[in-house]
């Protein structure tokens, strides 16, 4: 998303960051209003979500998407393709998104029809961003049911998996672009996000019991060693 090739097809089509990411991610969804994007982005504040969607339709959506997923492809040959790990991770995978369902997840069901690479770092990477696609999803789907507003998600909480390392949850807004002052979250709302969570890893964990314990373990290993590459 934040890659060296992003940056270049936003160079070579004069797009924005936000415009390419927005385009690109968001493309599945087809030629739509931009409320339909607000709908699927739920981190984003709306006005933002508008002005880069709309900013980036000099870019049809069908060719951002196939831009998009070649970007993805790339990033894995370049940062996994001397990996012989990969070829297992995509096997393991594949099933797994294969039997998900896309009930509430319309971006994962976007781009589980976007075709695979055929080599297997590439192709390992795509199936990592549609079950991503599938755990975002479901992660919105839980802060909307516990009540919270996206933006008291974000402050209540810190990531240090980031693409800049350890972040703040105000850090993490004003990177989403969520215009300041911010509110300092309550103990309810940390409870609440820490709820949630846990609500979005008991809804991610059916989605991998295609897969049996060795199986399960042996996907773990993979990505582990891999991250640590």
């Amino acid at each position: 998303m934040v890659s060296r090739e992003a940056k270049a097809v936003c160079e070579e089509y004069g797009l924005g960051p936000r415009e390419f990411y927005f385009r690109g991610r968001c493309g599945v969804l087809g030629e739509c209003h931009a409320d339909v994007v607000t709908s699927v982005a739920v981190f984003f504040p709306p006005s933002h979500v508008e002005e880069s969607w709309n900013g980036g339709r000099k870019l049809p959506a069908e060719q951002a998407v196939e831009l998009y997923a070649e970007v993805c492809r790339a990033w894995g040959r370049r940062k996994l393709g001397g990996y012989d790990g990969c070829a297992r991770i995509a096997e393991l995978l594949q099933p797994v998104v294969e039997r998900a369902s896309p009930v509430g997840a319309p971006l994962f069901a976007g781009w589980r029809a976007v075709p695979l690479a055929d080599d297997p770092p590439a192709r390992a990477v795509q199936l990592m961003h549609v079950v991503r696609e599938l755990r975002g999803a479901l992660h919105g789907n839980a802060v909307v049911a516990a009540g919270l507003h996206p933006l008291e998600a974000t402050l209540a909480t810190g990531h240090d998996a980031t693409p800049f390392g350890e972040v703040t949850g105000e850090g993490i807004a004003r990177f989403f672009q969520w215009p300041e002052p911010y509110a300092t979250p309550g103990p309810d709302v940390v409870a609440r996000r820490a709820a949630v969570e846990e609500t979005t890893d008991d809804l991610m964990a059916p989605v991998f019991s295609v897969l049996d314990d060795s199986e399960t373990d042996e996907l773990i290993g993979l990505l582990r060693f891999g991250h640590g590459r």
